[in-house]
C-alpha cells in the first residue's frame, strides 16, 4: 500500500494506492493519527485502492468518529468492489462517499 499526503490549509487528502487489510491497515491508522490533528476536512482518496479487509474498515470507522468530533471527512473514487463492501456492511450509511 502507498499513502501519498497533500495537506492545503485544514484539509488534509490522502491517496491510498493498493490493498488496505491486515498488514497495511497499521500504516493508514499511524498516518491518519500523526496527519488528522488541526484539520477539519479529510479526504480520502480511493480511486486506486483494489481491496479493503475489515481491519481497513475498522481504521475508517475510527477515522470517521475523529472527524465527526473535528469536521468531515469524504471518501471519494470508490471504485464497484469497494462500494459492495461498504454496502454489504452498512458502511455506505456511515460515510460520506463520492463517487
Amino acid at each position: 500500500m502507498v499513502i501519498t499526503k497533500k495537506a492545503e490549509g485544514e484539509m488534509l487528502t490522502l491517496h491510498v494506492q493498493g490493498r488496505l487489510d491486515t498488514t497495511t491497515a497499521p500504516q493508514l491508522e499511524a498516518e491518519l493519527k500523526a496527519s488528522v490533528p488541526g484539520v477539519s476536512k479529510l479526504v480520502l482518496d480511493f480511486a486506486e485502492l483494489e481491496y479493503i479487509s475489515s481491519a481497513g474498515l475498522r481504521v475508517l470507522l475510527s477515522a470517521q468518529k475523529v472527524m465527526n468530533r473535528q469536521g468531515a471527512m469524504v471518501v471519494r473514487g470508490v471504485n464497484e468492489d469497494i462500494m459492495d463492501v461498504f454496502e454489504l456492511t452498512g458502511f455506505a450509511d456511515i460515510l460520506t462517499i463520492e463517487r
